[in-house]
């Protein structure tokens, strides 16, 4: 899902670049009620960990990859207001860093891929919450169903952004119809991944689940806990691991987009990017001849830079006098039963 310049036109980059912008500012103001001290390292740990997890295509069809977008798990750990900032925090940083989606994209690549993954996965996220058990199982199974369905909403919202700004004279319906379909098939991983790492956090520190606030607190307190810094030592390990072991079984095909693209005839209308000669271009290190030492210097660097950004982002809207968790304000229409 990351778009090079050029897929959509110059105005509909300016318009989703307005949209975005302004939803991040709000998503910031809204964080401040929700975040509390003892999750500021998990966004730190979130955005390196979905930095991570992006560098590693994994298979969905024949000659097509696909890779985690990471919004409705940010948004089921953190709140969807932060993880939109986390999510936009990596997407960014790929784009500057990485030269990983275009710059006059960021406006609808930050929109499909953070904005649309967080409030969209938690939305669903939220009604999932209502048909399963209150309880880990029932977060666990939401959470990756949710996740599933996001990827989806990022495919649905770049197909109405082709409507109003398509690059080439290919229907709507044939972009949409191209887009969900194979975009299914993403979200059968993306989920997978999700249910599993929301897993994982609720079985070390379910406290830390923003999705998972209104469970009993008895239950919760039963539930095995590591502590602070273990759990902070060990996210960070996975992240890495993930960075610079995990990536170098990354599949080299075509994503769902760019395999849409293809098969449509608008590839060609995407424009070199202009970082290409960065120093991490491509997730490459310049200058370091062996491939994996390459990939695994420049996966380890992305971890770094998205993990401080996303912690200092944390920590300066982090508002001290956050209440309890069972008094945090909602962030969907209404509560899960």
């Amino acid at each position: 899902m990351h778009a090079p310049d050029g897929f959509l036109t110059a105005g509909t980059a300016v318009a989703t670049g307005v949209i975005s912008t302004s939803a991040i500012g709000v998503s910031v103001a809204k964080a401040k009620e929700t975040i509390k001290d003892k999750q500021v390292p998990l966004a730190g740990i979130a955005a390196a960990f979905i930095f991570a997890a992006q560098m590693f295509n994994f298979p969905v069809a024949a000659g097509t990859t696909g890779h985690l977008l990471g919004g409705a798990l940010a948004a089921i750990l953190l709140g969807p207001s932060m993880g939109a900032i986390v999510v936009s925090v990596v997407v960014i940083v790929q784009a500057l860093g990485f030269a990983d989606g275009g710059l006059t994209a960021l406006g609808y690549n930050v929109f499909n891929m953070a904005i649309v993954t967080a409030f969209g996965g938690y939305a669903a996220f939220r009604l999932l919450r209502r048909v399963f058990p209150a309880n880990a199982a029932g977060v666990i199974a939401a959470s990756g169903i949710a996740a599933g369905l996001s990827v989806v909403f990022s495919a649905m919202a770049f197909s109405i952004q082709w409507l109003f700004g398509a690059s080439a004279p290919v229907p709507f319906d044939t972009v949409f119809g191209a887009m969900v379909g194979v975009h299914l098939l993403i979200g059968i991983g993306e989920g997978i991944i999700t249910g599993l790492a929301i897993g994982a956090v609720m079985a070390a520190r379910p406290d830390l689940v923003y999705g998972a606030r209104d469970l009993d607190r008895t239950q919760m307190a039963d539930r095995p806990k590591v502590g602070a810094k273990a759990f902070i030592i060990a996210g960070v390990l996975v992240s890495v691991l993930f960075a610079t072991v995990v990536s170098q079984f990354a599949v080299d095909n075509p994503d769902g987009l760019e395999r849409v693209a293809e098969d449509e005839g608008f590839i060609e209308a995407g424009e070199d990017h202009a970082l290409d000669s960065f120093i991490f271009s491509d997730y490459a290190t310049a200058g370091v001849g062996n491939e994996t030492l390459s990939l695994a210097l420049a996966g380890l660097v992305g971890v770094i830079v998205t993990g401080a950004v996303g912690l200092g982002l944390a920590i300066a809207v982090r508002d001290r006098r956050a209440a309890e968790p069972a008094d945090l304000p909602d962030e969907s229409v209404t509560p899960a039963s």
